[in-house]
């Protein structure tokens, strides 16, 4: 049996050119029908007037001819872009009963499970509704990514993101709700789902909610979801809230989920969000007991600390530290870099400080430390820059990690902290 194959917007496009094309040619023959049809005789004698009346002739029956090549070339061009409509009718028609036939199998697959254990046996958990901070459902049994949490509603959590089944990812955490009232607090982000049990990334933590208001603070991170399988990243941290200069500080940034039990990457940690104060960076999460590198840190905010990096497993790179919050009043100090994770027990390298923050009244944060190379090959991280300064010196910089037992140099201190 034979089959054909028929893209309804290249055929379209097709008719366009080939109708556009007739228009020039019939543009041409218009132009050429009064020097062709019409032959002046190039004297008064006969012979002339004989040989100019045969070429007109010629060119007579020129445009005879055209005239009825243009009207087939027009109906081809007709034809072409009807078939183009045809088809694309033909394919928008079989769509509907397609998606429908695939959902009621999935309906007869599905509801048992749901009855019994409510969740479905294939399919992605259902989302939460935005404003209630529920959480995303749990996706199916076998397979499907678990659904987003709901954004939460006036300082309110955001809801968890649901769950994966054997095979998917985990769902988002939903954002913490902002917060319109004197001395509220924003709503934390909700935590990311689970991966698989088999393989799946886990779900990305929540940002919390704003402090929109005077007094108060903004909401935490979510916690990135954990990759609990044989594979898979884990989620990253949320952000922290945001604040209103003025009001209450920002939000801590969420840690990192961890990866897979055999390979992934750890999450890396959330940002801290700014206020009238800032908060910490979520710490990168640990990479997959195997094989895997540490998440990277969060950065701090202002005069506060970057996250740590995460750990790599057995074989795998420690995760960067964040860089410290900078900070502009005459009486705070700058954050510290994070700490570098360290490098996997049996091999890799052990992750950088993170910089300084800066202080342009205050004293610089200083330069995170290396994270060492624990296992037996491996170079230790290099220390962090110390952060810059507005007066005096800069922040001092970070110790390098230790190299690897066997194998595996030092890491290099940081630098002093420049001037801004």
């Amino acid at each position: 049996m034979s089959f054909a194959v028929a893209i309804p917007d290249l055929i379209a496009a097709a008719a366009t050119d080939v109708a556009s094309i007739g228009s020039t040619i019939s543009e041409a023959n218009a132009a050429a029908w009064a020097p062709t049809a019409n032959v002046l005789s190039a004297g008064a004698d006969e012979v002339s007037a004989a040989i100019a009346s045969v070429f007109g002739e010629y060119g007579q029956a020129y445009q005879a001819l055209s005239t009825r090549a243009a009207a087939l070339h027009q109906q081809f061009a007709q034809a072409l872009s009807g078939g183009a409509a045809a088809y694309a009718g033909t394919e928008a028609a079989n769509v509907s009963p397609l998606q429908t036939a695939v959902q009621d199998l999935l309906n007869v697959i599905n509801t048992p499970t749901e009855l019994l254990l409510q969740r479905p046996l294939i399919g992605d958990g259902t989302n939460g509704a935005a404003g209630t901070g529920q959480d995303g459902g749990a996706g199916g049994i076998l397979w499907g990514n678990g659904g987003d949490g709901g954004s939460g509603a006036g300082g309110k959590n955001g809801g968890n993101g649901g769950a994966a089944g054997l095979f998917g990812h985990g769902g988002n955490g939903g954002t913490g709700g902002s917060v319109n009232v004197a001395n509220g607090t924003g709503g934390t982000g909700g935590t990311g789902g689970t991966g698989g049990l088999l393989g799946g990334n886990g779900g990305a933590g929540g940002t919390g909610g704003a402090n929109n208001f005077v007094g108060g603070r903004a909401g935490n991170g979510g916690m990135g979801g954990n990759a609990i399988g044989l594979f898979g990243a884990g989620g990253a941290g949320g952000a922290g809230g945001f604040a209103n200069i003025g009001t209450g500080p920002g939000g801590a940034g969420g840690g990192g989920g961890s990866g897979g039990l055999l390979f992934g990457t750890g999450g890396a940690g959330g940002d801290a969000g700014f206020g009238n104060g800032g908060n910490v960076g979520g710490s990168g999460g640990q990479g997959g007991l195997l094989f895997g590198d540490g998440g990277d840190g969060g950065d701090g905010s202002l005069g506060f600390g970057g996250g740590t990096g995460g750990s790599a497993g057995l074989i795998g790179n420690g995760g960067a530290g964040g860089t410290g919050g900078g900070i502009f009043s005459t009486v705070n100090n700058g954050g510290p870099g994070g700490a570098g994770g360290n490098g996997g027990l049996l091999a890799g390298n052990g992750g950088h400080g993170g910089i300084g923050g800066q202080a342009v009244f205050g004293t610089p944060g200083t330069g995170g430390a290396g994270g060492n190379a624990v296992g037996l090959f491996g170079n230790g991280g290099d220390g962090g820059t110390g952060g810059a300064a507005g007066t005096g010196a800069g922040g001092a910089g970070g110790a390098g990690g230790n190299g690897g037992i066997l194998l595996g140099a030092a890491g290099t201190n940081g630098a002093i902290g420049a001037h801004i």
